[in-house]
This record gives C-alpha cells, structure tokens and sequence, in this order.
C-alpha cells in the first residue's frame, strides 16, 4: 500500500514546522473526578482498616461503610472539608442504609463492594503521600 498524496504533503508540512508535526504535543490535559456528596463522605482512613471494611462490605452490605463513618468521627479527613463532622457521619451513615436495604436486589451488595474498594483506593492514596484533589 503506497502513501497517498495527502499523506506526502502532510509529512513535508511536519518536516517544515517541527510543531506542526501533532497538535497535542507538549499539552497537558488535567481530568477531575466530580464526586457526589456520598462519595466525596467516604473517610481516608489507615490501609488496614479500609481493608477491613472492604471485607465486610464483601459479606455483609453496608456493615464496612457503617463502620467507616466511626472512622469520620475519629478524626479520618474527608474530601468535604466544608461540612461539619456530624453531617459527614450522617452522609456515611445514610450510605450504608442504602446499601442495607437494597442488598435485596444486589444493587446494595454491589454498590457496597464498589465503596469499599473505594476505601482501600482512598488508604492507598494516603499512604502513599498523593493527593486526591488539588
């Protein structure tokens, strides 16, 4: 298969102005995660704990999640600096009732194993020394 014409003057252009050669070269695209008020409530809290809750997501839906709003209450940050600690506890706590009720139709167990995965994702961020958000 042979180059076409179109081709042949697109490479002589990118010969003739190096920054014609890509466009997105040397751009720096920054994507960030819009984080609802439940998912933005999840606590970072130590690996081990998260691990932990993960686990009794696993078995037992919104048991890991109630858990981690003690988390909140013990001093964990939160990505909702703004909201008093009460209201972060209540967000959390009101996150493993929906997981606890609609455990019955596996969306509850399903959404409760993806928070917890969120959890460990969190710790993981923490111990690590990244930020989450700028």
């Amino acid at each position: 298969m042979e180059p076409s014409h179109k081709d042949a003057e697109t490479a002589a252009a990118a010969a003739a102005d190096p920054r014609a050669a890509s466009s997105s070269s040397g751009v720096v695209v920054q994507v960030r995660e819009k984080k609802g008020p439940l998912r933005a409530a999840i606590p970072y809290m130590p690996f081990p704990v998260a691990v932990i809750c993960l686990f009794l997501n696993t078995f037992v839906p919104g048991l890991g999640t109630f858990v981690s709003a003690f988390a909140v209450l013990c001093g964990a940050r939160t990505d909702l600096p703004d909201r008093h600690v009460c209201c972060v506890f209540w967000l959390n706590i009101a996150a493993a009732l929906i997981q606890t009720l609609t455990a019955i139709v596996m969306v509850g167990w399903i959404m409760s194993i993806f928070w917890g995965m969120d959890m460990v994702i969190l710790a993981s961020y923490k111990e690590q020394g990244i930020p989450q958000q700028l």
